[in-house]
């Protein structure tokens, strides 16, 4: 069983939130990543999108491309508009090499809006998502057979958030599955459950942890993702409250092997994201080891 490490720079800048930003230059958070033992990072908003720029950084840290955010609107929007939308971060994904397309929904969703509480996130009813189910597996082929597989990211305050959610989309649908143990369990999901459920469909993972005090004592009625997040909601694992040994040993007796991608977004002046990077890189060695990986450089 084989398996890589990646992280996302998220922990450096937030795209979502400024304020949320290590004042660190795209060298500078690479060259961090590598300190920390990181062979993979998934792309931000201060990435060239050309290789060619992109490329010589990359190798100086021995760095690869292991994924990077899509913000998708097919949900509401004409799959050939959202073709010419990723085609771009398409083409330079496979000269990258990367594994995939991090597919996000973002029609319809709160998870950028500050004054929006998590108890307003849309809904959709089942036949809804079963048309919207229809559109992303055709979306899904078209990506794969252009040379560049998406994988689909659940995530809080977006349409598909739950596990309930989740379950319909994987049933009306043939879209591939980004698993994020964190959202997941923000979303009040079994995280053990959706991988027994939906593990042939998994083909990338975000090691996303939660600090579950934090997470319990949110008012979804008043406080939105990212004030979830500002609080402190999400962490690296081994710092919050997931049982990250549990959850990869349940993917290793499943067969998956790929890249494992932290990605934990949280306030670099809490937080630094070295300290945590190594944290998280740490953890991930050890439970690897239990889980029988064997993680290639």
């Amino acid at each position: 069983m084989k398996a890589r490490l990646g992280i996302a720079p998220i922990a450096w800048w937030n795209d979502d939130l400024a304020e949320l930003s290590d004042d660190v230059s795209l060298e500078e958070c690479l060259r961090q990543a590598s300190v920390a033992g990181y062979t993979g990072m998934e792309t931000g908003r201060r990435f060239p999108m050309d290789m060619g720029a992109l490329g010589p950084v990359l190798a100086k840290y021995g760095i690869s491309v292991c994924g990077g955010w899509f913000s998708g609107l097919l949900l509401d929007g004409d799959i050939e508009v959202e073709k010419e939308r990723i085609a771009q971060q398409l083409a330079f994904f496979k000269a990258a090499g990367a594994p995939c397309i991090v597919y996000g929904e973002t029609a319809r969703s709160i998870q950028g809006v500050k004054s929006a509480p998590l108890a307003t996130k849309p809904k959709l009813t089942e036949a809804e998502i079963a048309a919207y189910g229809r559109k992303m597996s055709d979306f899904a082929d078209w990506c794969a057979g252009q040379g560049m597989p998406v994988s689909y990211h659940h995530h809080m305050a977006a349409v598909i958030e739950t596990e309930a959610e989740l379950d319909l989309l994987m049933q009306h649908s043939s879209v591939p599955l980004l698993f994020d143990a964190g959202h997941m369990a923000f979303a009040g999901g079994d995280v053990m459950r959706v991988i027994e459920n939906h593990h042939a469909r998994i083909t990338h993972v975000h090691t996303k942890d939660i600090r579950r005090p934090v997470i319990d004592a949110l008012d979804r009625t008043r406080e939105s993702f990212l004030d979830a997040v500002v609080k402190g909601a999400f962490t690296v694992p081994g710092d919050g409250s997931l049982d990250f040994e549990a959850i990869v040993k349940a993917l290793a007796a499943k067969g998956y092997e790929g890249w494992f991608v932290v990605e934990a977004e949280q306030d670099p002046k809490v937080s630094p994201p070295l300290e945590m990077a190594k944290k998280g890189h740490a953890e991930l060695l050890r439970v690897m080891a239990a889980a029988g990986y064997e993680v290639m450089p």
